[in-house]
């Protein structure tokens, strides 16, 4: 596909490091990494070497221990707390593998619960819930409970969640872990949807339809990024 040639994150020389008594963790060594819009980068690396680590700093959850990042033109150097979580509440949406949605709420309400933080009314809140269970195929089950639900539906749930407040760049850990192939692969098609309506998209995942469907797949080696071809991937050893 044809990517709009607009970069939205750029993350220069990152470096994280965790401290403790047993002495320093450093998952992460320097890593650089642009992410365009419009493009499905899979970001692969075994247990441990600092993917989701990664994936919390890229979504202005976590702050680099140094290096610089800035989120659709904005440098998150020096901002506070409440300007971090301003930035990550304007631009970007999670999606997890577990869907940590709350069973006492309708689909409806679950997808609503994060625009009651932002200055929406009553109606505008609806019009982006209702338009967000659209996208997820989901606009018929909306008055649902989780537990009426299937976990594919719940996963697409979780997704309209994440896309309700319409976001720059979606961040999503191991979104197909807990589906079968089935209803895996529907959500991986509902990524690929979205990245062609020019929605950034970086998903950790082992599974190997998402290889298959990425645009870019980089690793993580030795806390650095690299770029992985197609048939390095295809043909090298799985991620454990």
């Amino acid at each position: 596909m044809t990517h709009s040639g607009i970069t939205m994150l750029e993350a220069r020389d990152i470096t994280k490091v965790y401290r403790s008594g047993a002495g320093d963790v450093m998952p992460l060594k320097g890593v650089n990494v642009d992410l365009m819009a419009g493009e499905l980068t899979l970001l692969m690396g075994p247990s441990g070497s600092g993917k989701t680590t990664l994936l919390s700093i890229l979504g202005c959850i976590l702050s680099p221990t140094s290096g610089a990042l800035r989120l659709a033109g904005i440098p998150t150097k020096g901002l506070s707390a409440e300007g971090m979580a301003d930035l990550r509440r304007k631009h970007v949406g999670f999606v997890f593998q577990a869907y940590n949605l709350i069973p006492v709420l309708s689909a409806f309400r679950n997808v609503e619960l994060p625009l009651l933080l932002t200055p929406l009314g009553k109606a505008e809140r609806r019009q982006h819930v209702e338009a967000a269970l659209r996208v997820v195929g989901l606009q018929e089950r909306m008055h649902h409970f989780p537990r009426q639900l299937s976990g594919g539906q719940e996963q697409r749930v979780a997704i309209a969640r994440a896309i309700a407040a319409d976001p720059d760049l979606l961040l999503c850990d191991e979104p197909t872990g807990n589906l079968d192939s089935q209803n895996a692969d529907s959500v991986l098609e509902l990524f690929e949807r979205l990245s062609q309506d020019s929605l950034t998209l970086a998903v950790i995942t082992h599974d190997e339809h998402v290889a298959s469907r990425a645009h870019r797949r980089v690793r993580i080696i030795d806390g650095v990024l690299r770029e992985v071809d197609p048939g390095e991937h295809r043909h090298g050893p799985a991620d454990p």
